[in-house]
């Protein structure tokens, strides 16, 4: 089995440039006119995707959390009520899939429950991702597969029989897993990008790639130097707005970094056999004085 995937219109995987994922998740707060101005300052960074988060709030939201008031922008609010505020409904989304469209940019979502995989299967989006908090939700990963697109499975908080598992109820056909470490923002110290290696060792049949929620941008290249085929960081207009995922995001100039460091990381790699260059051979001309055999 070859260790790549087809996404949309890219194959992802070994041999291919790093598919990149900029997580707009709900950082747009709820707001359409936000998303769309995401959207865009990722298809000038040069993303090759763009993700959001969906949620069926009474069903995702955890019992015990949603009476617990917090402060929002829309006032003291119920945990519940804040969830249905960032949350797009269908027409919303229509308009986001119409925009993507326009901009020639691949769009999808990770689902957090079942009832999100029907609402979604009424647009034509490439690829469905679990997050890391769904990964034992194993009726979960089994709706989104039934749908017959590609699956990308996120590993943060889990140990790895339970990456194991999630990826025995999966099937490995059509699927992208990505190391992660599901703390907002991440310490270095815990990002672990040794795991990529890890994982490609022990998953060899497909693509493993990198969700980061780290400060900075230069761990994300290094994932890829790892091996990462695909890599997903968080997207914001302002890491000062109002949000949970806000200070482990990057701003619209810093993933347009991130992108040229990840697109010269793979450039740079090579294939680790020792040769000389002809562009060396002038140097070589010039300045080697002495030639053994």
């Amino acid at each position: 089995m070859t260790r790549e995937i087809k996404i949309g219109k890219r194959m992802v995987g070994d041999g291919h440039p790093s598919y990149i994922i900029a997580e707009i998740g709900i950082n747009h707060n709820g707001d359409l006119d936000t998303a769309k101005k995401m959207i865009d300052a990722a298809v000038h960074a040069g993303a090759d995707a763009v993700k959001f988060q969906k949620r069926t709030p009474d069903v995702a939201t955890p019992p015990e959390q949603k009476d617990q008031m917090r402060e929002t922008p829309w006032g003291y609010i119920s945990y519940l009520d804040y969830r249905h505020k960032v949350e797009f409904d269908e027409q919303q989304y229509h308009e986001i899939d119409r925009h993507c469209r326009e901009k020639k940019i691949d769009w999808m979502v990770s689902v957090w429950d079942e009832p999100s995989v029907d609402f979604m299967e009424k647009f034509n989006t490439p690829a469905y991702k679990v997050p890391s908090a769904s990964l034992t939700d194993f009726n979960l990963i089994r709706k989104a597969r039934a749908t017959g697109k590609p699956l990308i499975l996120s590993s943060g908080m889990s140990t790895m029989e339970q990456v194991k598992k999630g990826i025995e109820i999966a099937g490995e056909k059509n699927l992208v897993m990505m190391h992660c470490t599901s703390t907002y923002p991440c310490e270095p110290e815990e990002l672990n990008l040794k795991m990529v290696e890890t994982l490609r060792r022990e998953f060899p049949n497909f693509p493993i790639g990198y969700s980061g929620h780290e400060v900075g941008l230069v761990p994300t290249a290094i994932a890829v130097a790892f091996g990462a085929c695909m890599v997903e960081r968080h997207l914001t207009l302002n890491r000062a707005m109002w949000g949970s995922d806000q200070a482990a995001s990057v701003e619209p100039h810093g993933f347009e970094t991130l992108v040229k460091y990840i697109r010269v990381t793979q450039a740079s790699l090579g294939d680790g056999v020792k040769k000389v260059y002809e562009s060396e051979m002038g140097s070589m001309k010039k300045l080697r004085r002495v030639v053994k055999e």
